[in-house]
């Protein structure tokens, strides 16, 4: 197995959530400059749900073109899209227009879907390339994977965020005559982080190019690593189980039909079907949906509310870190996988009452409980990091389980997956920017009762 495919397969999968998880992370610096402020998060939520136009494309042409679609040129074209969409957001997100009588942040919202669509797009195509190489790569680019979530997470750590201060501004009337002093006010002002935003755009930029190029390599490598079912069955579970979900190269040497029957009686000694009531089969799909809209749609949507009234270091650590968290349990459930239904309740259970702590401080915005003390912003920072690994740890493992069970309940799983994260981010959107239900504040200006 040369290491240099491996380095590849990683480097590929880096590209696949880069983009997205990148701007999340910005997004402490982003609120204070654009003119949406607070209410940022709950625009991208539906921007990144209406860029599912692009999987939905991808899976419609399999289904009424088998065979026609060539998924390299589709990754050739949704990277290119990703690394020029990244230097246009470098140059241009500061640029608003008017609309409707209001600036908006048009520049920002076009870029992000064209981003956004190209992460989306990658679910349904990246996979499907990869599974043309020995299903040992298939482990690397997960790798690869996990790291487009970690890698924006540590590098906006190192940036690090604008501390505020508090700064008395005069503003002086053309009309005002000698004798009356200026007119002071309290204004907030944010120092510079280590480097700028354009600067962490540039470098979301090089690495979807890395991916790009990693796949440019893996595009034209000798087709020496063609798909064998030698390598898939005997390797892993995790492993065999993924590629079941997938349609394979067609094979130009079809086999007879007690061949292929043999071939499947061998694959459920390996992997016997789990057995699950209706009930439980229910409750799992409820998991899938209620976890997927918590964490893709309610919760980002209000997490500015949330944090920003303990200061924008609370804010900052709380996207970084629940944006690392991500990837570091999708690797615990790698290594301690558990499927018992109980457990994984439990886990949501956990899981939602962070997030419940998270909502009521946004409901409470701009005086939630313990403001100014460092044991709040202690908690809303780790309430938002164990919110987002318990139930990260739970929607893989829920995947894992309807992923062993049968093709038909994967593809259920990916319905309920988008329905949830859809749902959240509806329900959201006008609570937030039509009726107003969560207030934005200043650090500087707002006055809480004690």
């Amino acid at each position: 197995m040369p290491l240099y495919i491996h380095v590849l397969a990683c480097a590929f999968g880096l590209g696949s959530w880069v983009s997205i998880n990148g701007l999340w992370v910005e997004l402490p610096l982003i609120v204070n400059v654009l003119p949406e402020g607070w209410d940022l998060p709950s625009y991208l939520t539906v921007i990144i749900q209406l860029a599912n136009f692009g999987p939905l494309l991808v899976t419609l042409a399999h289904k009424f073109c088998p065979g026609r679609l060539r998924e390299n040129l589709v990754i050739y074209a949704v990277l290119s899209i990703g690394v020029v969409a990244c230097v246009l957001l470098a140059v241009f997100w500061k640029n608003t227009t008017m609309f409707i009588g209001q600036l908006r942040s048009t520049a920002f919202f076009i870029l992000t879907f064209f981003l956004a669509l190209v992460d989306c797009t990658s679910s349904v195509t990246f996979l499907p390339f990869m599974m043309q190489l020995p299903a040992k790569y298939i482990t690397t680019y997960f790798i690869g994977e996990g790291l487009s979530g970690l890698v924006p997470g540590l590098v906006a750590l190192a940036q690090g965020v604008g501390m505020s201060k508090c700064v008395n501004v005069s503003h002086v009337l053309d009309n005002i005559t000698d004798s009356e002093p200026p007119n002071f006010t309290v204004e907030t002002q944010y120092l510079p982080p280590n480097f700028s935003t354009e600067i962490f755009f540039s470098f979301l930029a090089v690495m979807t190019a890395i991916s790009l190029g990693a796949f440019l390599i893996l595009n034209l490598l000798p087709r020496t690593f063609e798909l064998s079912t030698e390598n898939l069955v005997p390797d892993s579970d995790a492993v065999a189980t993924v590629c079941s979900g997938f349609e394979g190269p067609v094979d130009p040497n079809p086999k007879t039909n007690s061949q292929e029957e043999e071939e499947k009686k061998q694959i459920k000694v390996l992997f016997p079907k789990p057995l699950h009531s209706g009930y439980q089969l229910a409750f799992i799909y409820f998991m899938v949906v209620w976890v997927n809209g918590a964490t893709n749609g309610l919760l980002p949507s209000v997490q500015t509310f949330s944090c920003m009234p303990y200061g924008n270091m609370a804010y900052h650590l709380s996207a970084a870190l629940s944006a690392v968290a991500n990837p570091v349990a999708c690797i615990i459930a790698m290594f301690f996988p558990k499927r018992s239904l109980v457990f994984l309740g439990v886990l949501c259970l956990l899981g939602s009452a962070f997030g419940g702590y998270n909502m009521a401080m946004a409901a409470m915005s701009p005086c939630p409980l313990l403001q100014d003390t460092p044991l709040g912003d202690a908690i809303i920072v780790l309430s938002w990091i164990f919110f987002t690994g318990l139930l990260s740890y739970v929607k893989v493992m829920v995947g894992v389980i309807l992923r062993d069970r049968s093709h038909s309940a994967l593809v259920w799983c990916g319905a309920a997956v988008q329905t949830g994260s859809l749902l959240g981010s509806v329900i959201m959107f006008p609570l937030v920017n039509i009726y107003h239900l969560f207030q934005s504040g200043d650090i500087c200006n707002t006055k809480c009762p004690l």
